[in-house]
C-alpha cells in the first residue's frame, strides 16, 4: 500500500511542525511551507519543507507545482499557515486588516482550490481556526470567516468524497510567544486558568489533526474540533 501523504501549511513550527513530525512518524509522506529560515527547522530528514508566504497566490502556484512533483497527490491538506494582528480597532490600519484576511482567509481558500486537483477521493482538509475574541474586532472578524468557509466547503466537496474540517486550538505554547518576548513561566502560568490545569502542547493539536485526516474521522465533515483543555466551557444550572 502506498504511504499517505500530507502538505501543511506553515509547518516549520509551532503547531504545524508537530503535525509534521506525527504524521511523519505514521509513515505519511509530508511537505511543509514555511517562511525564513527553512532549512534548519529540525524537521525530519525526508520532510519537504518549500518557501512559500500564503498571502501570494505566485507562491501558492509554486508550492502546489512541488507538491504536485513531490507528492503525486495529497491525502491531507492543513491549511495552517496563519498571522495574528491584535489590538484595538483604533490600532489596526488597512495594511494590517487586508494582511489578516490575506493570509487566513484568501490564503488557505486558494491553496485550497489549486491543490484540488492532487486530492484524491476521501481526502481530508483541515484549516486551523481557533479563537478571535479577546484579540480585537480585525482578528475576530478574520477568524470569524473560516467556519462559514469550513461548512461550505463541506458542503460543496461532499459530492467528491472530500471532508473539510476545522480545529482551534485554545491557549498552545508555541514559539509564536516567545517571538512576543512572553516567558516561559508567565505561559505556564496561562493554566491556572485552564480547566485542565495545563497549556496546551503543540503536539495536543497534531492528534487532533490526525484524527481528522484518518479514517476514524471518516464520517465527520463541516465541523470543528475545538481542542482548549475546557476554555470556553460553561456550565448551566440543572
Amino acid at each position: 500500500m502506498a504511504a499517505k501523504t500530507a502538505l501543511i501549511t506553515g509547518g516549520t513550527s509551532g503547531i504545524g511542525k508537530a503535525t509534521a513530525e506525527l504524521l511523519h512518524s505514521r509513515g505519511y509522506r509530508v511537505m511543509v511551507t514555511g517562511l525564513g529560515d527553512i532549512e534548519h527547522r529540525g524537521l525530519p530528514a525526508d520532510v519537504l519543507a518549500v518557501q512559500a508566504d500564503t498571502g501570494s497566490l505566485t507562491d501558492i502556484d509554486r508550492a502546489v507545482a512541488r507538491a504536485r512533483e513531490h507528492l503525486g497527490s495529497v491525502d491531507l491538506l492543513y491549511l495552517n499557515a496563519g498571522i495574528s494582528r491584535p489590538g484595538p480597532i483604533e490600532s489596526i490600519d488597512e495594511a494590517a486588516f487586508d494582511a489578516l484576511f490575506a493570509v487566513n482567509v484568501k490564503g488557505g481558500f486558494f491553496t485550497l482550490q489549486k491543490t484540488l486537483p492532487l486530492l484524491h477521493e476521501g481526502a481530508s482538509v483541515v484549516f486551523t481556526v481557533g479563537a478571535g475574541e479577546g484579540l480585537g474586532s480585525a482578528m475576530t472578524a478574520a477568524k470569524g470567516a473560516l467556519l462559514p468557509l469550513v461548512r461550505s466547503l463541506a458542503l460543496e466537496l461532499a459530492p467528491r468524497r472530500i471532508r473539510v474540517n476545522a480545529v482551534s486550538p485554545g491557549l498552545i505554547n508555541t514559539p509564536a510567544y516567545r517571538k512576543m518576548g512572553v516567558s516561559e513561566e508567565t505561559i505556564e502560568s496561562w493554566g491556572d486558568s485552564v480547566p485542565l490545569g495545563r497549556v496546551g502542547a503543540p503536539a495536543d493539536i497534531a492528534e487532533a489533526v490526525a484524527f481528522l485526516a484518518s479514517d476514524a474521522a471518516g464520517y465527520i465533515t463541516g465541523d470543528n474540533l475545538i481542542v482548549s483543555g475546557g476554555i470556553g466551557v460553561h456550565t448551566r444550572p440543572v
